[in-house]
């Protein structure tokens, strides 16, 4: 049985956007069972836990023998059993890749940025002035994907793990109204969402914040 590793309490804000979350809709996408184990703030500082996650962070993601850590990391892995992640075709397969890499390293980091300043910056001066320069940087990044999805339903034509990632790192800017800025983006993360592995997901991850 595949484990997943999750936290058992976070802000009520950071529900549905803790980085478990894209490992279980991904294993739901495959239609491959797992079970979470919930950590604390104590257990994920020891050796033990350091282990198998050298940052102290969620998920880590052990099969068998196997332990990995890095959502993209895992979300490959568990694409090679997939090919509604992964087409099996090469080159879709290879495309589908550059789209979960494009979703880590060109788009999340300045989202990332954004969203912590809204969640724990807010009221500093230094985020104030920061944060205009910030918004720019996430529009630009937005607008150059908007026009590379164009008129497609998804970014390769079809849902692949790309999707999956992208609409992930979507979802750290609910509420800042930016992504409504480009429709195609709104319409391709609602479309992701709407998958009934991620309502699975999501309604795992709420559960087990729930049940403490």
């Amino acid at each position: 049985m595949i484990t997943v590793t999750a936290f058992k309490w976070v802000p009520d804000f950071a529900r549905g956007q803790v980085r478990d979350l894209r490992v279980r809709w991904a294993l739901e996408e495959a239609g491959l069972p797992y079970k979470s184990k919930l950590i604390d703030q104590e257990e994920k500082a020891t050796p033990a836990y350091r282990a198998l996650q050298p940052f102290g962070q969620v998920p880590a993601y052990i099969e068998d023998d196997l332990v990995l850590f890095e959502t993209g990391a895992i979300l490959l892995h568990v694409g090679e059993k997939s090919e509604t992640l992964l087409p099996r075709e090469p080159k879709a397969r290879a495309r589908a890749v550059s789209w979960v890499f494009c979703a880590l390293n060109s788009m999340e980091p300045s989202i990332q940025e954004l969203g912590g300043l809204s969640a724990f910056y807010a009221n500093e001066e230094w985020a104030k002035q920061r944060r205009p320069g910030c918004e720019a940087q996430v529009r630009k990044r937005l607008a150059d994907l908007a026009a590379a999805l164009g008129d497609k339903d998804y970014l390769e034509g079809r849902f692949t793990a790309g999707d999956l990632m992208m609409s992930a790192v979507f979802r750290i800017l609910s509420g800042s109204g930016l992504l409504e800025e480009q429709p195609r983006l709104a319409a391709l993360k609602a479309r992701c969402e709407a998958r009934p592995a991620f309502k699975r997901a999501l309604e795992a991850q709420l559960a087990d914040f729930e049940e403490r």
